[in-house]
């Protein structure tokens, strides 16, 4: 599949993981705090900084993720997504044996890549649940800035490279997004579904940003026809800032047409009482 095919589809997945998270209770054993919110950006720092110092730290990663993302997924599909039942669960053991008896193609590449984002829309509701709001769109925000960085200053693509292809003894990887000829990181399909989880509660607010991710995300690609290495988390944070400035209009237009509907108001008042 051509690279331009293959990393539209995707940036688009990013603006379905945005767009597929219901509201959801905070689990009560979970301890909330303002330090969760570096949980995105500390993410990029912490196994960059693993893979670079110790290599053979990129195959346990990639363990971990076969253990964690199915089971993750699983609950994502059972009760996370919009329209979920607890008998989409086992859709995450039919992903899971695709991906795994379909290495290399891109059903299993499919498979694999489902897996991955619907676990970090159960990884984005732990994180939506004990982070402060404002706290974590300020997370967001450093994610990208610190995804950029790396990126402009070549800190990620060794490590990356190192991560991506490390597998668990002939199992799935699932620590990075594969699909045919371009590939995405862990976080930044995390990212995505962390600003969905952020936004379902105002579902007309997270559509908004899902359809802005959908326009910047393929149009920043575009940027790769200059460049190798793209941080995948910036589209997020653009989406995430002008959903936010969209908001601060609309509070000031309704503002100012309250102003206007009192002046009115006041102005016929004073008509009335006029000999």
């Amino acid at each position: 599949m051509p690279f331009a095919v293959s990393i539209s589809i995707l940036s688009l997945a990013q603006a379905a993981l945005v767009a597929l998270p219901r509201p959801r209770a905070s689990p009560a054993w979970m301890p909330g705090g303002r330090w969760w919110a570096a949980v995105p950006a500390g993410s990029i720092v912490v196994v960059l900084a693993a893979v670079k110092l110790a290599p053979d730290s990129a195959t346990a990663l990639a363990w971990l993720a076969l253990v964690a993302v199915p089971p993750l997924a699983a609950l994502a599909l059972g009760w996370i997504v919009r329209g979920s039942h607890p008998w989409w669960a086992a859709i995450a053991v039919a992903l899971f044996a695709i991906a795994w008896s379909a290495q290399g193609s891109l059903a299993g590449e499919s498979a694999a890549a489902a897996l991955s984002g619907l676990s970090c829309i159960a990884l984005g509701w732990l994180l939506v649940s004990v982070a402060p709001a404002a706290w974590l769109r300020l997370g967001i925000y450093a994610m990208a800035a610190v995804d950029t960085w790396f990126v402009a200053a070549d800190l990620l693509q060794g490590p990356n490279a190192v991560l991506t292809v490390a597998a668990p003894g002939g199992l799935p990887r699932l620590q990075a997004i594969h699909f045919g000829s371009a590939q995405m990181g862990f976080g930044d399909l995390f990212v995505a579904a962390t600003l969905g989880c952020l936004l379902a509660g105002t579902p007309a607010r997270q559509r908004r940003a899902a359809l802005l991710v959908a326009v910047i995300a393929p149009a920043f690609d575009l940027l790769f026809l200059a460049v190798d290495t793209l941080p995948a988390t910036v589209p997020i944070a653009l989406a995430l800032g002008l959903t936010e400035l969209g908001d601060r209009w609309g509070k000031s237009d309704a503002g100012d047409a309250g102003d206007r509907e009192h002046k009115r108001k006041t102005g016929r008042g004073e008509a009335d009482f006029s000999p």
